[in-house]
């Protein structure tokens, strides 16, 4: 391989990126970039990396998720307290139904950039470039909204940067409680028609804390009780905002992208040549590409040499998208091929993106019971590989959108219309996300069972 440079991604094909009509603009706008505080911290990504090498060596598990594509205006305290929260219920019920430590990843404080099918779209015989995410243009179908803004990368840094703060005062300022968290996963049950499938997980919980409070174990005297590790993500698809972001740490002299802790390459900007994987290679981030139905296993093999050639563990994360009826013949030749190689790396479900689909009423969707699914025959994979399940990476809001049909509440095509908010993909609502932790963990609990009984005898 040729050395990295911080610019060196400009040398190869740069995919799914915006065509800016005002190049010294663009260029003004990395300049004020540049200048600006870092959002993020060597030592936060440096320590995320140690908690997924924990995962990479089967000792802990992933729950990475948050919006599809973060909007400009929804830039309220409240929508960000509300996702977190809902991933804070869900880290709960996993962490029991593993017993084991949950890292918790938000697709948050950054992700604002979008991949497209097309570099066009149109509609009533009208034909405008495509929306590709508010940080580099606007969803509204005028010529005027979709011309690519480069100001949009400051604005979306600001917005960043103001989420992140909040997510930190949440995560160490008793927001994060664990009996708090508890409390309103109770609330969920209650109200849930699965009520008394969920009851028992629940009340185990219970247990379990009114135990730790009589040993002295509560929020007064373990602060672990109170806090939690909360780390930001998002897909480096928009470089020159990743280029104008990324510093050189004091400590190591070692370049991070210091735009989110942890970034991924998507599905469709993997090209093992491309500049997204050459520009990721160099930063010291944890890093997570998406594996989709057409990665093939040698090039999965060049990207895991590329992006971690002194093969650390926790420094990449594989991301499978396959689609519920796929990822039983794709997957597992990938996970031998991976093993075989001796790769240390995190393999995490995306069990959204592979399975989206459009309803007879025109909305974009996607149905529970295949996300589900493609979750259940991901574990089922990894088990009869004898590889580790790390995890699993949803599209989700704390809100009550009616986006995803099926679920406990059973929303149907017809209720899509009721509250379709997102720009983009649609996402699992604030009930449908608690509800796939529940039955995830109870799947864990229940693959953990036979473990269990053989180290007893």
């Amino acid at each position: 391989m040729t050395p990295w440079t911080l610019d060196s991604w400009r040398n190869h094909e740069a995919k799914q990126q915006p065509a800016y009509p005002d190049a010294a603009l663009l260029s003004a706008q990395e300049a004020r970039l540049r200048a600006y505080p870092p959002l993020v911290f060597a030592g936060e990504a440096r320590r995320l990396k140690a908690a997924l090498a924990e995962v990479a060596e089967g000792r802990a598990i992933v729950l990475q998720g948050g919006d599809c594509a973060e909007s400009f205006q929804d830039f309220t305290a409240n929508i960000i307290r509300d996702t977190f929260r809902v991933l804070l219920q869900m880290a709960v019920v996993l962490t029991f139904g593993s017993s084991m430590p949950v890292v918790k990843i938000g697709r948050m404080a950054g992700q604002f950039a979008k991949p497209r099918s097309s570099d066009n779209e149109t509609k009533d015989g009208v034909t405008l470039p495509s929306y590709r995410g508010d940080i580099v243009n606007g969803p509204e179908f005028t010529p005027e909204a979709r011309i690519p803004d480069p100001a949009r990368m400051e604005f979306g840094y600001f917005q960043s940067a103001g989420t992140l703060n909040l997510l930190r005062a949440f995560a160490s300022g008793g927001y994060a409680d664990l009996h708090e968290v508890h409390r309103w996963n109770l609330g969920f049950v209650a109200r849930s028609p699965l009520a008394d499938r969920y009851q028992d997980l629940a009340h185990r919980i219970d247990e379990t804390l009114r135990f730790m409070a009589a040993c002295g174990i509560n929020s007064a005297s373990v602060p672990q009780i109170r806090e939690t590790d909360f780390y930001t993500s998002h897909e480096a698809l928009l470089l020159p905002y990743e280029q104008a972001l990324t510093r050189i740490d004091s400590l190591t002299n070692d370049p991070y992208a210091c735009s989110a802790h942890f970034l991924w390459i998507g599905d469709r900007t993997r090209q093992p040549d491309g500049a997204h994987v050459e520009f990721l290679r160099g930063v010291k981030n944890p890093l997570g590409m998406k594996v989709g139905p057409t990665t093939t296993t040698d090039d999965l093999l060049r990207i895991c040499d590329t992006l971690n050639p002194a093969n650390e563990p926790g420094r990449l994360t594989l991301i499978a998208r396959m689609g519920a009826e796929k990822v039983e013949k794709l997957l597992p030749p990938l996970l031998r091929a991976v093993q075989k190689a001796g790769r240390k790396v995190v393999w995490l479900c995306d069990p959204m993106h592979g399975n989206t689909i459009t309803a007879t009423s025109g909305y974009k969707t996607r149905n529970f019971d295949a996300i589900l699914t493609e979750v259940r025959r991901f574990f089922d994979a990894h088990a009869a590989e004898g590889s580790w399940a790390g995890g699993v990476h949803v599209e989700m809001t704390g809100q009550p959108v009616t986006e995803c049909t099926g679920g406990a509440h059973q929303l149907t095509d017809a209720d899509l219309a009721r509250r379709y908010e997102t720009f983009v993909d649609p996402r699992l609502n604030a009930e449908q996300s608690l509800e796939l932790a529940f039955l995830v963990a109870e799947e864990l609990k229940r693959r953990r069972a036979p473990i269990q009984a053989r180290a007893a005898e």
